[in-house]
């Protein structure tokens, strides 16, 4: 991928991060082992307040689902929806498990206290009473169904194994979320460069991530759509595809304008 933007401004967006990272870390470290909802709310005011340091302007619409346990459901595009949807939601995120052994973002995602779950075949009922346990604990997930990111253009089909634990617990809402970063510096980002900031296939996370704090401000538009309810359809096939049909929707009308 060919360099772009500032290196001046992503050395400073960098130090600007790693900065407030450092500094909060301890708090986390310490939330986490104690009771209450502050280890929820740390992260959300962490993520949130990165937003404008590494130049990105988030556009909402609609509301998270405030019951709890939720289970958001959304498209996956870059390392930074992370960060975006760390800053809406009060929630941990499904990551699979190789992620835990990531230098630090690894920790970083112990930290929010993500569920990591396997992508191996054979290993759907692990994940499945994994993810009900979590759920059952009251805690709101953040899943990405297509099972990996992509290059932001599109919305892969939806998995639905990764919908099984659902099966336990039917009365779940679960909320159909979609992101697409769309505008940089106020002008449409175009298919030619989603790819800098858009993070797939064997892009290497440390260059692309330097290369993009040194662009200048990006555009992010979320929709949360109206949840949904798992007891309303036939089958998990059928709740994965009209999920995704519901953020594809979204993704498109957002990188259309519509």
């Amino acid at each position: 991928m060919k360099r772009i933007g500032s290196n001046w401004i992503a050395s400073l967006r960098l130090l600007l991060y790693l900065g407030w990272t450092a500094a909060l870390l301890p708090m986390q470290i310490a939330a986490v082992s104690l009771p209450g909802r502050l280890r929820e709310r740390l992260p959300r005011f962490y993520h949130r307040s990165l937003w404008r340091p590494i130049g990105l302007d988030v556009r909402v619409r609609g509301e998270p689902s405030r019951d709890r346990p939720t289970l958001f459901v959304v498209n996956h595009t870059s390392y930074l929806d992370i960060t975006v949807l760390g800053g809406l939601i009060e929630g941990c995120f499904v990551a699979k498990r190789e992620v835990s052994g990531w230098p630090f973002f690894g920790l970083l995602a112990k930290l929010q206290r993500t569920a990591f779950v396997e992508r191996r075949r054979g290993a759907t009922a692990i994940e499945r009473d994994h993810i009900s346990q979590r759920l059952a604990a009251g805690d709101n997930l953040i899943l990405f169904p297509e099972g990996t990111s992509n290059d932001g253009n599109r919305v892969l089909p939806f998995k639905s194994a990764l919908f099984a634990a659902l099966d336990a617990t039917q009365g779940l809402p679960i909320q159909p979320v979609s992101i697409s970063y769309t505008r940089l510096d106020g002008m449409p980002l175009g298919r030619a460069f989603r790819p800098f900031v858009a993070w797939y296939g064997d892009m290497d996370l440390a260059p692309h991530l330097f290369t993009f704090l040194g662009l200048g401000r990006m555009t992010v538009e979320i929709v949360f759509h109206p949840p949904l309810r798992a007891d309303r359809f036939l089958s998990r096939k059928d709740l994965a595809r009209r999920c995704q049909e519901i953020v594809a929707e979204g993704v498109a009308g957002a990188l259309t304008g519509r």
